[in-house]
């Protein structure tokens, strides 16, 4: 596994830190492991862990966005993706883990303190809930996500994170203009602005992805995010 992380990452043109690849597959390792016991991945092959998922994330530091000393939340983080990767290879991020699981979230401690990470906090919370509080709210320069949510959810679930300047990082299919143009008018009520979306390739797989940019421009109106079953009974 650490082998193919290497390849890969040189392929995306990184230059990641000594530890990152042996960090990184260990990480594959315990994932393997305690997705026997716990749903975390449908991906079951070591090496499509490594380009799915590792590869995959890993790409968020190609698209022209600069992460060094920044402060991220990954929310909806499921098994650490794309927060866990993009810390082990850009270690000046302060990252948070965010999940509404509690069992994932102490999984993910435990494989922070196995890699000895610092300055990663793994939360379990709402996401609708926790960006009302103070110091989440407005806080952070990027918010990622990778979950499966139309993305009207998740700008209103992400921008209220964002500080003015940041932006929120949307993991994404290249086939989304149409889920893109419906999330239009609801990004400039939560206070952010569609950027020039960034495709890219897995490397070696054939793959295409997608990242859909959002800059925050404004504070988020008080009352967003709404409660769940309001934001999806009625997407902005």
């Amino acid at each position: 596994m650490k082998q193919r992380i290497e390849q890969g990452l040189t392929a995306l043109g990184l230059t990641p830190p000594p530890q990152a690849a042996g960090q990184l597959a260990e990480y594959g390792r315990l994932l393997l492991e305690q997705n026997r016991v716990m749903n975390l991945t449908a991906i079951t092959e070591p090496d499509q862990v490594v380009d799915l998922h590792f590869l995959d994330c890993a790409a968020l530091l190609t698209i022209g966005e600069d992460f060094n000393g920044k402060t991220l939340i990954d929310v909806g983080t499921g098994a650490g993706f794309p927060g866990l990767p993009l810390k082990i290879l850009e270690p000046s991020l302060t990252v948070t883990l965010l999940d509404s699981l509690g069992k994932r979230v102490t999984w993910l401690e435990s494989v922070c303190d196995a890699l000895s990470l610092d300055h990663v906090t793994c939360l379990h919370a709402r996401g609708e809930e926790q960006a009302h509080q103070a110091g989440y709210r407005d806080s952070f320069d990027y918010a990622v996500s990778r979950a499966v949510a139309s993305l009207e959810v998740l700008c209103e679930l992400c921008l209220p994170y964002v500080k003015v300047g940041g932006k929120f990082l949307a993991m994404k299919s290249v086939d989304s203009a149409a889920e893109v143009d419906r999330a239009a008018r609801g990004i400039a009520k939560l206070g952010g602005r569609l950027l020039p979306r960034v495709d890219y390739e897995i490397p070696g797989t054939g793959v295409s992805h997608r990242v859909v940019v959002v800059e925050k421009v404004s504070p988020t109106p008080n009352g967003y995010p709404r409660r769940w079953a309001r934001i999806q009974k009625a997407p902005l």
